[in-house]
């Protein structure tokens, strides 16, 4: 018990560490976008914001995470985390529609920016978010690792700006600042819109697999005592861990030592999907249905 807690209190310190340093660096990284008249540090800025948002609700839903259910939240505060999904996905599709309103007119009149600044930020940047990346690339908690990878995209976005800024050192070319920052934001309103989509319909409790769903249902039919199974339900708390409830209509009247032999198979066969909470009824021939 105290190894786990430890094991929670140097996750919830890595996290805490890349929060700290994203948003500082996000700051920057406004404030350098426009002294150094750059679009595409602003495009990166955005996508920065987004993942200091992403990073300060892990860390804090991490903790929310550990308490216990209670009266009001039965199921805990696991869900919370879609919610700040939600947040994030909004925040990001605007800060993407401000950058491109931004970058679209200089495609057409580009301006070259502040390249040195330019540079130097791009440098910052790889530095930074490397170092955030490392430290969160020693933890295994599955916090750690998607927020990691968050982390690796930001290294590879300043990449980028880092070649540009080195091409404009020598070839006058502004049209890559806002040609860059075009691409980059597109790809992030991309991914972010295709991510949003996916955490709505969660949110709106739909089943997070379809084939994990017929599996389930299946699985649960091959019972010779089951006859039918109604009011199947099958959705996630936060894209991780998932809930089941269903009736099962049984073949014949069964006593109730079956009875148990038969809840106990029912919950050996769940135990390979993993989930966090199930329910089951067992509804006997001609019984009639509550919920209908």
């Amino acid at each position: 018990m105290h190894t786990h807690s430890h094991k929670d209190d140097d996750s919830s310190r890595r996290i805490g560490w890349a929060f700290f340093l994203n948003v500082g660096f996000t700051i920057i990284e406004f404030i350098g976008g426009w002294l150094t008249n750059s679009t595409a540090i602003m495009a990166d800025a955005v996508h920065d914001l987004g993942d200091s948002l992403s990073i300060g609700l892990a860390w804090i839903l991490g903790k929310l995470s550990n308490r216990e259910s209670t009266s009001k939240f039965s199921y805990g505060y696991r869900r919370f985390s879609l919610l700040g999904a939600l947040i994030n996905g909004i925040v990001l599709i605007i800060g993407s529609i401000w950058v491109l309103s931004e970058a679209t007119p200089k495609l057409f009149n580009p301006e070259m920016p502040v390249v040195e600044g330019m540079f130097g930020l791009a440098i910052l940047g790889v530095t930074v978010n490397g170092y955030a990346a490392f430290k969160l690339s020693k933890g295994k908690s599955l916090n750690e690792q998607m927020l990691n990878w968050h982390l690796l995209e930001d290294v590879l976005g300043w990449v980028a700006v880092l070649v540009v800024s080195i091409i404009l050192m020598f070839v006058e070319w502004p049209i890559l600042d806002p040609i860059l920052s075009t691409a980059f934001t597109l790809f992030i309103l991309i991914n972010v819109l295709r991510n949003l989509w996916a955490t709505t319909k969660l949110f709106l409790q739909a089943a997070p697999n379809d084939e994990t769903a017929n599996t389930i249902r299946e699985s649960l039919l091959s019972f010779v005592e089951v006859k039918e199974i109604h009011h199947l339900h099958f959705w996630s708390l936060d894209g991780e861990h998932h809930v089941m409830t269903a009736h099962l209509e049984l073949t014949k009247l069964i006593e109730p030592t079956r009875q148990i032999w038969l809840k106990n198979e029912i919950a050996d066969r769940l135990s390979e999907f993993g989930l966090e909470h199930t329910t089951i009824e067992l509804e006997f021939p001609n019984e009639r249905c509550r919920d209908q």
